[in-house]
């Protein structure tokens, strides 16, 4: 069964991260020049403090008339973050993200230290080459090698 350290292994450890005290401003300069919809943000141990995504963006900062320069991201972060471990098998992560309707899961070691991110498109790019593995072998066994 897919772990979510098959992810990482490919994809890498490497987090965008920021730290609580970062501005709106900062933080959403920092997402557009990576192009990237979330970031990890982080306590003063490494640990998950919280997530800014865009969805933050939308509703804690433009829909309630917030300065992006004078806004911190402790204000407007969410702070309820559904993590998991490199171990996590990858159905569960799936589901973790349907159900709780999120596209990013931070990945923790057993300290608490972020240890990578997965999203949604990470997860339907593994599934996605799984399947096309899978319909090779099958075009293979039926047709015969090419």
């Amino acid at each position: 069964m897919a772990q979510v350290k098959d992810i990482l292994d490919v994809k890498g450890g490497s987090v965008y991260s920021v730290g609580e005290n970062t501005t709106v401003l900062d933080a959403t300069k920092r997402m557009n020049e990576a192009r990237i919809g979330a970031l990890v943000v982080t306590d003063d141990n490494e640990g998950v403090a919280g997530i800014f995504t865009e969805r933050d963006v939308l509703r804690r900062v433009v829909a309630e008339g917030r300065d992006p320069a004078g806004t911190l991201l402790a204000v407007v972060m969410t702070t309820q973050v559904a993590c998991c471990q490199p171990d996590t098998p990858l159905d569960d992560v799936r589901a973790l993200m349907r159900q709780k309707r999120i596209r990013h899961v931070p990945v923790v070691d057993e300290t608490g230290k972020l240890a990578g991110l997965i999203s949604i498109g990470d997860v339907n790019a593994h599934y996605a080459n799984g399947a096309e593995v899978q319909i090779q072998y099958l075009h293979e066994y039926i047709y015969g090698r090419a």
